[in-house]
């Protein structure tokens, strides 16, 4: 149903950063690069997800709203979590089961550099 998603950020090159790695343990990759945006999803394909450079102009969307991402494991959730975390990131609930969700749902939510909600979640055993 969605083809992509964008996100607005206050500083390119530090968000660039802050997704290169972040992203890495579910085996996302920059696919494109560009002055004022940049391009992320799996190796060769064609990027879902993207970054647009719009300085002070950059406001996430608040309460209720985030953006999920798929990892392939457990442990690349736990990864997700820490490198987040360390490269500046918010913490907004450590990795773990998320039974409310369902039996298998293992997720973890931080904030990004610019105050965007994010989960990775792992829906294996």
């Amino acid at each position: 149903m969605i083809n992509h998603v964008s996100l607005g950020v206050s500083d390119l090159g530090r968000a660039v950063a802050f997704y290169d790695v972040v992203l890495k343990p579910m085996g996302y990759v920059r696919l494109w690069t560009k002055t004022t945006s940049a391009g992320y999803g799996s190796q060769g394909t064609d990027e879902p997800f993207a970054l647009h450079a719009v300085a002070a102009h950059a406001r996430p969307p608040g309460a209720g709203c985030h953006l999920a991402f798929t990892a392939p494991t457990r442990q690349a959730v736990d990864e997700f979590h820490a490198i987040a975390i360390e490269m500046g990131g918010t913490n907004e609930g450590a990795p773990g089961i998320r039974a409310h969700y369902g039996e298998n749902y293992y997720a973890a939510f931080v904030l990004d550099l610019d105050g965007y909600k994010l989960e990775a979640v792992c829906h294996e055993n």
